[in-house]
């Protein structure tokens, strides 16, 4: 458990690196304005997450998982993990399922950002 501990934590310290990366080169080549940078790294990270998963099932290399799925590409961008499980669902026949995670899942969050404002306007005003 230490070890894999170990490896979300490596993967994770990459991934949020190369974010940071993407992030400030998209910037300084588009300038501030739509939000191009986050929406390429999370189209970027889904993909990866979804050529790794076939790629991991077909050569038998699950055991990367840790480091490259939950650490990588989930410091890389969170938004991966939740379009396999939108899709896993999607996949299983699961349709309304993953129709109610995705719709949920950005309502729920946009609306806990925004409490999460109100909350710390009130606190640190």
């Amino acid at each position: 458990m230490f070890m894999t501990t170990l490896q979300v934590a490596a993967g994770g310290a990459i991934g949020a690196a190369l974010r940071f990366l993407m992030g400030v080169g998209i910037l300084r080549l588009t300038g501030p304005g739509f939000p191009l940078a986050i929406m390429s790294v999370n189209i970027i990270g889904s993909f990866a997450m979804g050529l790794f998963v076939v790629f991991a099932a077909k050569t038998s290399n699950t055991h990367l998982s840790p480091f490259v799925m939950t650490g990588l590409l989930g410091g890389f961008t969170t938004f991966s993990a939740f379009s396999l499980e939108a899709y896993t669902l999607f996949e299983r026949g699961q349709t309304a399922s993953a129709a109610a995670y995705v719709g949920l899942s950005v309502i729920l969050s946009i609306a806990g950002l925004v409490l999460g404002v109100i909350a710390a306007r009130g606190l640190f005003a």
